[in-house]
């Protein structure tokens, strides 16, 4: 352990932290009985694989995985869940009373099919999933995986934001519009993070993939990227303390 220094050590901690918060508060929004049920789990859940996600970057950073190499592909790195757990987040908050329909069930192909290969492969041998290395349908780092991780996540955003609009523009309703204002605030600032982290993100991958230079090694990037993606659950979990506390009120007025 001698090779890491105290910020190092700091920037676990504040990793930690984030992967605390999210998972506490996201438990809660399973007791929150105002507001509308269904967009209360789905924001929990929400937080909770997001910070299981951010759990995944911890054990990657301090090498958890090569001393446990059992543990490898360990189920709990949820990046093609997360886009379609903030849009339903979004969507049942401004229509409590849609249904879930058959159509909807698209939406999951991805989500589970990621969930179920990591399960697939956490239950193969350990000589197996050791040597799988940083390729193209490698879930932890590849491109393809990447690629779905970011395209979906701002396609979800944009339709959220457009489901947004409309309610906003047909709501005739007043108590509604405290709730619409926290809504925006929570994509708005959202999207300007994610495109932060999406930065990160493209630069790894076009180092990588074009110039066969890893910036995972570079301590001073790895630690940047790393809290790029924190500043999302931290954000989420802000966000979602506010709706448990300081906005009950205002989302149980208006569902």
């Amino acid at each position: 352990m001698s090779q890491y220094t105290i910020l190092f050590y700091l920037l676990i901690f504040i990793l930690a932290i984030g992967v605390l918060q999210s998972i506490f508060i996201g438990g809660l929004f399973f007791w929150k009985r105002t507001g509308s049920k269904r967009a209360n789990q789905f924001y929990g859940t929400l937080l909770i694989t997001i910070g299981l996600t951010l759990l995944h970057h911890i054990f990657d950073m301090t090498h958890f995985y090569e001393s446990y190499p059992q543990l490898y592909f360990l189920p709990i790195y949820f990046t093609l869940s997360l886009p379609m757990l903030f849009f339903y987040a979004v969507k049942f908050n401004l229509y409590p009373s849609y249904q879930l329909r058959w159509t909807d069930m698209k939406h999951f192909i991805l989500p589970v099919g990621q969930w179920l290969f990591f399960v697939y492969l956490f239950f193969t041998t350990v000589d197996y999933k050791s040597g799988v290395d940083r390729h193209f349908y490698n879930p932890f780092y590849g491109a393809f995986e990447q690629f779905l991780y970011l395209t979906t996540f701002y396609a979800y955003m944009y339709f959220a934001y457009r489901y947004l609009n409309e309610r906003q523009r047909k709501s005739t309703d007043k108590k509604e519009r405290p709730k619409l204002l926290y809504l925006r605030a929570l994509l708005r600032i959202f999207f300007v993070l994610f495109c932060i982290h999406t930065i990160f993100v493209l630069a790894d991958f076009f180092s990588y993939e074009l110039l066969d230079i890893n910036f995972r090694t570079v301590k001073a990037y790895a630690a940047l990227m790393a809290l790029s993606f924190a500043a999302l659950v931290f954000w989420l979990g802000i966000y979602g303390f506010q709706v448990l506390f300081w906005g009950r009120r205002i989302f149980s007025l208006s569902s």
